[in-house]
Parts: structure tokens; sequence; C-alpha cells
């Protein structure tokens, strides 16, 4: 059985810069929210490790979870992480009007 992708958003803020924040997106397929923060956490963690020992980023896991880079000097807030079904690649982005 195939799972469903969920979309995990991660409120984060720059360590070196008060008052910058954002949020980190992660993607992929899981069966319950709670795996899907799960998951991202893991990816997260092994691009945090791989970029800290100048390593690649591992990149497409079997479950289709996956890290493309990693930022130094923001930290995620992952008690504050909200999981929930992928809909939109744009979710995560408020009503504000923008330019791509």
């Amino acid at each position: 059985m195939t799972h469903p992708y969920y979309e995990v958003d991660v409120p984060t803020r720059n360590t070196e810069r008060p008052g910058l924040e954002g949020v980190q997106v992660f993607t992929g397929r899981a069966d319950s929210r709670s795996a899907a923060v799960k998951a991202a956490y893991e990816v997260y963690d092994a691009a945090r490790a791989a970029a800290e020992t100048g390593l690649e980023i591992p990149h497409g896991r079997p479950d289709s979870w996956g890290a493309c880079g990693y930022r130094p000097g923001w930290e995620l807030e992952w008690p504050a992480a909200k999981a929930g079904p992928w809909r939109s690649p744009y979710s995560w982005l408020n009503s504000k009007t923008f330019d791509l």
C-alpha cells in the first residue's frame, strides 16, 4: 500500500540575526502525522550531520523523504512542527501578494 504525501512545516529562526524567521517545509510519504514529523526530523538531522562533516547531503530515501540542503545559523523549532496531508506546493505561503 502506498502512503499519502504529508507536509511538515517547521518554524525556524536565524540565530545570528534576531527577528529573522521563517518556515522550513518537508514533504514525503507517511502513514500518519507523527510518522511524517519523525521522517522530516531524520532527514534534517542527516543533512545537518553531513554538512557539518563536509559530506554530501543524502537525498532520496526509499520512503521519498529527503533534504536538499542545510542552512547553518538557522534553528528549527521541532516542538512547534505541524504536519498534515500535502495538497499544494504553495501551502506554506500566507495570503500576502508575492511575485515568483
